[in-house]
């Protein structure tokens, strides 16, 4: 399954361009978040991504979990949203 990681700064309509993507592609994709405003951005992320898909047939559904991960030698938890096509 593909990893999307979001930032605070990435732009929601250009992640959900992606998980649209991949999720045509493949039917799943994970998508990874530390921190809140991360999780902020992909939560829109995921919500603009439904609207893009809806009009083909899919209903892309979402299933939070924690995920750890390490950034720059340090042990961090992250939000992770796996999302597929149903």
């Amino acid at each position: 399954m593909e990893i999307l990681k979001v930032s605070s700064r990435s732009v929601p309509n250009s992640v959900a361009g992606a998980i649209s993507g991949v999720i045509r592609e493949s039917g799943a994709v994970e998508i990874q978040a530390v921190g809140a405003g991360a999780a902020n951005q992909a939560i829109k992320s995921v919500a603009i991504a439904r609207g893009y898909l809806a009009p083909i047939g899919i209903d892309l559904i979402c299933i939070p979990a924690f995920a750890n991960v390490t950034i720059d030698g340090e042990d961090r938890t992250a939000i992770k949203l796996i999302c597929e096509a149903r």
